[in-house]
């Protein structure tokens, strides 16, 4: 499958990705652009990111122009985290702090750190556009997704069967 992806998004993945190995800022893509990497046809909203919270005040003057949310702590039903989020040219990135990643399990019963879980294998390494970017291994995304899949997220079921095709194809 050939990548599909906005010139926005390449962009924007460009200049993010840029600034993290400037500072050797270890990071890891995931979400819906992870799974189109690995195969889902699903188009990319957005480019999330996770990384030590302990960083962003490194790359806050470099990104400043760009930021929407953040540096700031967040809270809802399902996530409990620091983030930052900056808009590059009209493609968003999110950014969020691996260290205080909380997510609630499907039921909202009980929180759990995501790093515990979703952090099973090493980042896999993949060029894309030119450049080499860090991303989040296939069946830890898989994991995760599923963890997210309900019935307000059905697109989430897209990017698992696209992802669980691309472990069963590579043999993980």
């Amino acid at each position: 499958m050939k990548l599909q992806l906005e010139e926005k998004t390449l962009k924007a993945l460009h200049f993010i990705v840029g600034v993290l190995d400037k500072h050797k800022i270890p990071y890891r893509i995931g979400g819906g652009f992870a799974a189109h990497i690995y195969g889902s046809e699903r188009p990319v909203n957005d480019i999330d990111i996770s990384l030590s919270g302990k960083y962003f005040s490194i790359i806050v003057p470099e990104i400043k122009e760009h930021i929407t949310v953040g540096p700031k702590h967040y809270t809802n039903v399902k996530w409990d985290c620091d983030t930052l989020s900056i808009n590059y040219y009209g493609q968003d990135i999110d950014m969020t702090d691996i260290d205080t990643l909380r997510m609630s399990n499907k039921e909202q019963t009980e929180w759990f750190q995501t790093k515990d879980i979703f952090r099973k294998f090493p980042n896999v390494i993949k060029e894309v556009d030119g450049i080499e970017v860090s991303l989040i291994d296939p069946r830890d995304l898989v994991a995760y997704k599923k963890e997210l899949a309900d019935k307000d997220h059905l697109y989430q079921l897209i990017d698992i069967e696209a992802v669980g095709k691309y472990i069963t194809d590579n043999g993980l």
